[in-house]
């Protein structure tokens, strides 16, 4: 076990959840859907008092300036509270991950092996101003059997604590034991005390913006779970549909930017003859184009695009866009300015399909569809703790699979090694 003296802020919460893990791992499914259920109803007879702490939070930061990308992410209403209610609910419907045997085989000399899912244990959660995450999170932490330690960022912390006050309260209300979601202190000292929690945390997984990922990767001392920025593209193949293209580049830019399936950059083959047209819709759409000098040539509303606007996760009404010279090119694009987050070809040539498939490098690849299906939801896995574009144990959509190891477990009758 870990020494606590060094953890002044979180040593107390981690030393909860790691006793509350040692339970849960051996919890079985009906009490754990018992508690979800619970909690989701929970979260909509308490809604008033979320929407209360919410409303706090959003006037503080919308005093401080923050910008209104960051406010969509942090506000709630009664519509999101639902959502994220049935989100929990749509977990209950899910199978259970804790004792899948993922293979299995009697070897040569008689014995039975099965490589069997387990929970990882405690689990830590980085996020910023999304408290959508708290309940996501803690879900999906307890129906896979694992404690959560959630470290939501100071503009929501109103927010989280309310929030994991009602799932709490349900929780353990329903037979789960205490400590097992708890909310850390929303200051930078708690981020560096979990990052150094090894021995009482299992695994910290960040879920934000870049400079958020970039230090939970380079101080952690405790495995991390990487998930990434969402630098996304659609490339507009010659072989497109021009129908299908705008609705697909239109959703995938403009459903909702400041989250980070948003695309971020078209690039368009050359031989694309509705460039005009399309380039013409997504400005009516409110979007500032900013393109290379083929776009610029195919629209007066583009701005000159640099180097910055090919690396831009914007998220916001901004897309970058650049007329390439046949697929290779995108690919070559694509290759050095991407996240490895979500990538979209809209084409009907199959070649030209296949061959985007197979040599795109991202966690998801959409053929003919919205970068903005790349979601635990859309995929049917739930809710998700984020989009990890790692490619060890993980990639894409952490759902609850994602949040099990597995363990051997090894049945013979007496044998003995020669």
């Amino acid at each position: 076990m870990s020494d606590v003296s060094g953890l002044p802020l979180i040593g107390a919460a981690a030393l909860r959840a790691r006793a509350a893990a040692r339970v849960l791992r051996t919890l079985p499914t009906d009490t754990k859907d018992a508690a979800l259920r619970a909690m989701a109803d929970a979260l909509v007879e308490r809604a008033d008092e979320v929407l209360a702490a919410n409303a706090a939070d959003v006037a503080a930061a919308a005093a401080d300036g923050t910008p209104a990308s960051v406010l969509d992410r942090l506000r709630l209403d009664a519509g999101r509270i639902a959502g994220v209610a049935d989100a929990l609910r749509q977990l209950v419907a899910l199978p259970d991950p804790v004792g899948d045997v993922v293979r299995g085989s009697t070897l040569p000399n008689g014995l039975q092996l099965r490589q069997v899912r387990v929970p990882l244990g405690v689990v830590g959660i980085v996020y910023e101003a999304r408290p959508n995450v708290t309940v996501d999170a803690a879900g999906l932490c307890l129906k896979s059997g694992n404690a959560a330690l959630l470290r939501g960022s100071a503009s929501a912390f109103r927010t989280n604590t309310a929030l994991v006050a009602v799932l709490t309260e349900a929780a353990e209300k329903s037979g789960l034991p205490a400590g097992s979601v708890e909310l850390l202190p929303a200051d930078r000292a708690s981020v560096g005390e979990l990052l150094n929690a090894r021995g009482l945390v299992d695994v910290v997984i960040p879920r934000g913006g870049a400079s958020l990922i970039q230090r939970v990767v380079r101080e952690a001392r405790v495995p991390v779970i990487e998930t990434g920025e969402g630098n996304c593209h659609v490339y507009v193949d010659a072989s497109a549909d021009p129908a299908t293209a705008e609705a697909i580049v239109l959703n995938a830019k403009t459903h909702r930017v400041s989250v980070c399936n948003a695309a971020e950059t078209l690039l368009v083959h050359r031989d694309v003859s509705f460039l005009p047209r399309l380039l013409s819709a997504l400005a009516d759409a409110g979007v500032t184009l900013h393109g290379d000098e083929r776009a610029q040539a195919a629209h007066d509303a583009v701005v000159p695009a640099t180097d910055e606007d090919w690396a831009t996760e914007y998220l916001s009404m901004d897309m970058a866009v650049r007329v390439v010279d046949d697929l290779t090119d995108a690919l070559d694009h694509i290759e050095r300015w991407g996240s490895g987050h979500s990538e979209a070809i809209v084409a009907d040539s199959a070649r030209a399909v296949a061959d985007f498939t197979a040599g795109v490098d991202a966690a998801a690849v959409l053929v003919n569809a919205s970068t903005r299906f790349t979601d635990g939801g859309e995929f049917g896995f739930g809710a998700e703790i984020g989009i990890s574009t790692q490619k060890l144990h993980a990639r894409g959509p952490l759902g609850l699979p994602e949040l099990t190891s597995t363990t051997y477990v090894v049945t013979g009758n007496g044998h003995t090694r020669r």
